[in-house]
């Protein structure tokens, strides 16, 4: 069979001498067959267990007419928003829409709805009554039980109710894909197709129902943020595949959502198998003529080496939908794929990227998490490192000496993130001076995410002297290779649990340190954290215990600029909150100092000029209600 990208068109299809698909698969993205893409590794898969797979990519959907171009599908509709959240790649934190799409030829925006799943899954429904609608990736994965919903600013049923889909595959979906499909080839109905792991379904009644836990009810928790936070964490203590039960939600008397346990993780020969299918490793070539796929450039010369974390950050979604069991690939299929892409007429000699989720996890976080699971009552690595854990870079340093001596590989680089506290755990500095010496370039991109001791603990990231310690720790190592490397801290405003004293806080350590990020991330309230239910109902579901959340715009803004307080745009907003918290004393003419007053030209003790900061009145008049608010809300948390 000729190696070649799979069916876009029905002449395509009849190319192949087909008469029909077995599964229709629709997707946000654009069409790009390489590994990093969800679709094509689904699709792929699928072929080689013999299942005939038709791809519509990105089709429109004030008509039915793109979705039917194979017509009727044999077995049933695959629907996919993208590898990214719809939503979040629609809008920013401030809800506003963004300007680019980098799964989008020519990186244009508003070639997919709003929630694409449930906009695609209802096109389904006009065009054909009866075929079964099976939803997967990113956006259906993390909305498959209710959940609080950012841009709506409220809680949500199941997206399998308000996309009419018959059953849901959450997680990675390679194993549950195949026994559906063999499931559905073998003539039983979708109804009844009700045992698979890692899928999720809706049901009349409890009947065929087993060893499950019940969640409170839909209409509890839109009424009780606790009864929230108390269904939050239950999902979040069954994400594990050998110790997660099933789950049930009830919405009404005859309506439940029954979230089977999660798959088992792929072993290393699976892993392998997969990331060995025949992708055509690049965008299809229809999108030539429009610029081509913008986000294929970051991972067309990256090898993903791992999946899965044990981190456990709350403001990230991997524990629902990877998990918390790290799985690799072989030495021998990276090293295979590597030989593969160093060929590529576009390759210039470095590879960009060797990691997953975190890049220097390369094997379970400890022997008894192989054969008991991931423990439901503590972490890894928060609060502190388990007295268990496994740490130990050998494995993936030996792999990354493997590739820096491939033929016309010039450069191997780490950039999917390495997580320090992991790193400075380790006893022996090998591999951190290999790290520094072959795989930074100029540049080493950590996150310590913010610096109050405070915040961090409810961001689920260890201590900042962890941090203080590893920076230390780089800077000396440099200094001995005789190199001059930086480090690049990722920095999170507005977290739950960070007010403005803990805002001032970390510009104070940022003006010691001498930096002042280019960019600020503020905390994204997407579906399925930790971060998220903190934001929504205030509480932390560990502990139920209060925590401050910023939610009003402007305060957001104030946090923000004070992680840029050097940037003449924000010197009304820095000088507002040092202000605000009684920090006075860093309004002046000494070198400690953020600011100066306002009416002196020079608004920060450097370089940069403000200008004469005068006063608006009509800017005063429209925020002085909220400033009034925030200053009570800061004053009786002092």
């Amino acid at each position: 069979m000729t190696k070649d990208f799979l069916p876009i068109s029905k002449a395509d299809m009849e190319k192949r001498g087909w008469e029909e698909v077995d599964f229709a698969f629709i997707c946000g993205d654009a069409y790009v067959d390489h590994p990093s893409f969800g679709v094509a590794i689904i699709s792929r898969y699928l072929e080689a267990y013999g299942y005939k797979v038709g791809i519509i990519p990105q089709p429109r959907w004030d008509t039915t007419e793109d979705i039917t171009v194979f017509g009727r599908p044999r077995l049933g509709f695959l629907v996919s928003a993208g590898n990214i959240d719809s939503m979040v790649n629609h809008y920013s934190v401030a809800k506003k829409r963004r300007q680019k799409d980098a799964y989008t030829p020519g990186g244009v925006i508003e070639k997919r709805p709003d929630r694409a799943t449930i906009v695609y899954s209802n096109l389904i429904k006009r065009a054909y009554k009866d075929v079964p609608i099976i939803l997967g990736g990113i956006e259906a994965s993390l909305r498959r039980l209710a959940h609080y919903d950012y841009w709506g600013n409220k809680v949500k049923r199941s997206i399998l109710l308000d996309s009419q889909g018959d059953i849901l595959l959450y997680g990675m979906g390679e194993k549950s894909i195949i026994e559906l499909a063999e499931a559905l080839d073998s003539g039983i109905d979708i109804k009844d197709i009700t045992y698979i792991k890692g899928t999720a379904y809706k049901s009349k009644n409890l009947e065929d129902a087993y060893d499950y836990i019940e969640l409170p009810s839909y209409q509890e928790i839109i009424k009780d943020k606790k009864k929230y936070a108390k269904s939050f964490m239950i999902q979040y203590n069954n994400t594990d595949f050998y110790n997660g039960k099933r789950l049930v939600e009830q919405y009404k008397d005859n309506e439940y959502i029954i979230q089977n346990p999660p798959s088992t993780p792929l072993d290393q020969s699976e892993m392998d198998s997969i990331y060995a299918l025949p992708y055509m490793r690049d965008y299809h070539p229809i999108y030539e003529k429009d610029g081509g796929i913008p986000a294929i450039k970051e991972v067309k010369f990256s090898l993903i080496s791992n999946r899965g974390c044990f981190g456990g950050c709350s403001f990230c979604a991997l524990t629902f939908h990877q998990g918390r069991v790290v799985q690799t690939r072989s030495h021998k299929s990276i090293i295979s794929e590597a030989k593969d892409i160093i060929w590529d007429k576009d390759f210039k000699g470095y590879i960009h990227d060797v990691g997953g989720p975190t890049a220097n996890f390369r094997h379970a976080a400890c022997e008894k998490q192989l054969k008991y699971g991931a423990c439901k009552d503590k972490q890894c690595l928060f609060p502190e490192p388990c007295n268990n854990l496994k740490v130990d870079h050998s494995d993936y340093l030996t792999l990354l000496r493997k590739l820096r001596e491939l033929p016309k590989v010039k450069k191997v680089f780490v950039r999917s993130g390495i997580r320090f506290d992991y790193l400075m755990k380790d006893k022996d500095d090998t591999f951190f001076k290999e790290l520094v010496e072959h795989h930074v370039s100029g540049q080493l991109k950590v996150a310590p995410e913010h610096i109050s001791d405070k915040v961090l603990e409810k961001m689920g990231k260890p201590k900042v002297n962890v941090y203080n310690k590893f920076v230390k720790k780089y800077n000396d190592i440099n200094k001995k290779l005789n190199k001059k490397q930086f480090l690049v801290p990722y920095l999170m405003s507005s977290h739950p649990g960070s007010d403005l004293n803990q805002a001032v806080d970390l510009a104070i350590y940022l003006r010691d340190l001498g930096y002042m990020p280019e960019q600020v991330q503020d905390f994204y309230p997407t579906p399925s954290t930790l971060s998220t239910c903190m934001y929504y109902t205030e509480l932390d579901p560990r502990t139920m215990e209060k925590v401050f959340v910023p939610k009003s715009p402007h305060e957001k803004a104030m946090q923000r600029a004070l992680i840029q307080y050097r940037n003449p745009k924000n010197y009304r907003l820095v000088h507002e909150a040092l202000i605000l918290t009684g920090r006075e004393d860093l309004i002046g003419y000494d070198k400690d100092c953020l600011i100066r007053p306002k009416g002196s030209n020079i608004g920060y003790n450097n370089k940069n000029s403000y200008g004469n900061t005068k006063k608006k009145s009509n800017k005063h008049d429209k925020i002085k209600k909220k400033r009034k608010t925030i200053r009570n809300v800061h004053k009786k948390k002092k």
